[in-house]
């Protein structure tokens, strides 16, 4: 897996733990995280995804947001998924998931990492069935 550029030592132990296969890449200007075979709620089209997370300029003081898909997530239900675009990341199309953090949950400094931000992709992947209740298929 390539590690293109360091993380800081805490996420690269989290992301360890986890137990998946991931790296760091620099496309064009930015710099991602990809972590692969990430499991996705039931419900969506896929059981597992490669996911990445745009690691800004200055992180991790700087805010993580949002979450992008590969390949694209569609609902089982075939009811639709808000706030979607298509972003070119590593000569692939993945799916930007505009999800953000609000005022009452803002990012904390020497508090929140990949960690915290993988909780909240976690969380944005189960709420769209919370959102908009379906009955699951399988």
């Amino acid at each position: 897996m390539r590690r293109q550029f360091q993380l800081p030592e805490d996420d690269v132990h989290f992301l360890e733990s986890l137990g998946l296969p991931w790296e760091t890449i620099n496309d064009g200007n930015m710099q991602w995280l990809l972590i692969h075979n990430y499991p996705i709620s039931n419900g969506y089209n896929f059981n597992d995804v490669s996911v990445a997370l745009k690691i800004e300029t200055g992180y991790p003081r700087a805010a993580l947001d949002m979450v992008y898909v590969y390949p694209p997530l569609q609902r089982t239900d075939r009811k639709g998924i808000n706030a979607l675009c298509l972003q070119h990341i590593d000569q692939k199309m993945y799916q930007r998931w505009s999800r953000h953090r609000t005022a009452a949950n803002p990012w904390r400094p020497g508090i929140d990492d990949i960690s915290t931000h993988k909780s909240l992709i976690d969380f944005w992947f189960e709420n769209e069935f919370i959102k908009v209740p379906h009955a699951i298929t399988t």
